[in-house]
């Protein structure tokens, strides 16, 4: 049994059986970060941090956009809550 591989191996991976499991993952961790970055334009005018919630969902992809969807929405500006 062999417990190291090299980037060499790599090219005698079968891709094609590969893909079909790989794609959802990569479409839905898309789909969340483009619903996200909606959203977040969407409500600008009631969000804080705007800069810092666009990079935190660019850059750590899916688990960025979780974070905005548990975290960033309830980060309402007060102003707006009182007008």
């Amino acid at each position: 049994m062999k417990l190291h591989y090299s980037f060499d191996d790599l090219s005698q991976l079968d891709w094609a059986n590969i893909l079909p499991i790989i794609l959802p993952f990569l479409f839905v961790g898309f789909v969340l970060i483009i619903v996200a970055l909606f959203d977040l334009y969407r409500h600008r005018d009631t969000r804080e941090n705007i800069l810092m919630w666009t990079i935190i969902i660019l850059f750590f992809n899916s688990i960025g956009s979780v974070l905005y969807f548990i975290i960033g929405r309830k980060d309402v500006n007060k102003h707006a809550l009182r007008n």
